[in-house]
């Protein structure tokens, strides 16, 4: 697209903004703070680099895509050309898996900084801030159960490893200058019928208790419920009502994965709801398709009303966003960009809604008012001031970086 027509379209969409009270220069100044914790599992469908084996724990990856990121290099190489067509400053999500064992065979309770000084040295190289996972699922003590397990000797090897990772997201965050936020997500339940929910509730609360016990300076937590797995339907030990009782309780981050609540339930609804009683919340931003299938992220009505909801509460300082999808269907640097900018685009549609008039209509109770605005916006030119956004940090703007990423393709993943 050239560069005169955007600059144009800019200009007339800054004075259409101005007319309804939006400063579009601001909100271009906060996008550029507006930073993604882009997940390392989609660059090579969540394997990692222990070699323990199929996906467990209820997670599924679909799609065998040609060029899928096969060891630590590509898969650094991948999430650094995403990040380039991608335009702000993000960050990096890794998992624990995908340490840098350099083919040692490391058990998770094992685990220590050692793994991830690599990434914590490339991280600083190429200006980027990690956030941290622990990883119950893909191992052979995972089970149905980890840190709920009847099971002592199960459970406290998996103690033990969520102990581990908060340390290393302390060292990351110390190292980075900026808390790692550390998700603990654990796929732990039942795939039928069960009589025992209090006792692994109980369980899990305690393991938890004692894994949260050390503080850190340089490290946050977060706790991430889920409705089901697959292979585990029947009930979840860390559910939603779980989770945010026990972060509500422990005055903690909570972790919102879009995917990770019934269909027809808001997770925008949730932002007011949560933030009255818990600090901060996370977001793992996918597109569920009837379950938790983990599509990659669009501009859709549910991520549209999050973002503007956020906006809303005066939150932005209140949330961490990360994405959290996984799709072996399609070409997986083009996913990480796709994804990627649909939320940045919800987060930009969000950003210039006149939310000070729309409050004032509400007050008055001018109703008619409040929803035809509401509705004006929905047509107004966001797409140019997002245009102007990409231009201003020099990557393709528009359907160009799709150009861009199947020249990559040609280049570098279709060769592996």
């Amino acid at each position: 697209m050239k560069e005169e027509t955007i600059k144009k379209a800019y200009e007339l969409a800054k004075e259409r903004y101005a007319a309804i009270g939006v400063d579009t220069e601001k909100v271009l100044g906060l996008m550029q703070d507006f930073h993604l914790s882009m997940h390392c599992w989609q660059a090579d469908d969540v394997a990692g680099f222990e070699n323990q084996g199929p996906l467990t724990g209820g997670i599924q990856c679909n799609g065998n895509y040609p060029g899928k990121a096969r060891n630590i290099d590509e898969l650094r190489a991948d999430i650094l050309y995403a990040m380039s067509v991608i335009p702000g400053k993000h960050r990096l999500n890794l998992h624990e898996i995908y340490g840098d064992f350099r083919g040692k065979r490391v058990d998770r309770d094992e685990v220590t900084v050692e793994y991830f000084q690599s990434w914590i040295d490339w991280a600083k190289a190429n200006d980027i801030k990690l956030d941290f996972n622990s990883t119950s699922f893909s191992h052979p003590k995972s089970g149905d159960l980890t840190l709920a397990n009847p099971d002592k000797a199960i459970r406290d090897f998996w103690i033990e490893h969520s102990k581990r990772c908060r340390a290393i997201a302390q060292a990351m965050g110390e190292a980075q200058g900026d808390p790692c936020i550390m998700n603990t997500w654990i796929h732990d339940g039942s795939k039928d019928l069960t009589v025992n929910r209090y006792l692994y509730r109980e369980l899990l609360k305690d393991a938890l208790d004692q894994i949260f016990e050390h503080k850190y300076d340089f490290m946050k937590d977060s706790v991430e419920s889920k409705v089901f797995g697959i292979g585990l339907e029947s009930f979840t030990a860390g559910s939603s009502d779980f989770y945010t009782a026990y972060a509500a309780k422990n005055d903690m981050m909570i972790t919102l994965d879009t995917g990770h609540f019934h269909p027809t339930e808001s997770v925008a609804d949730k932002v007011s709801a949560m933030l009255l009683f818990v600090p901060e919340l996370m977001l793992h931003v996918s597109r569920p398709v009837r379950w938790d299938s983990d599509h990659v992220t669009i501009m859709d009505d549910p991520t549209l009303d999050l973002f503007s909801e956020i906006v809303r509460a005066g939150a932005l300082n209140r949330v961490h966003y990360g994405l959290d999808y996984f799709d072996g269907t399609l070409n997986r640097i083009g996913a990480y960009v796709v994804g990627s900018r649909a939320a940045q685009k919800c987060m930009l549609r969000a950003l210039l809604e006149p939310v000070a008039t729309l409050r004032q209509y509400e007050l008055a109770d001018n109703r008619f008012e409040r929803l035809a605005l509401l509705e004006e916006c929905k047509a107004l030119p966001w797409n140019a001031v997002y245009d102007m956004f990409c231009l201003r940090n020099n990557v393709p703007v528009g359907e160009d970086y799709i150009a861009a990423v199947q020249q990559y393709e040609k280049d570098v993943t279709s060769k592996r």
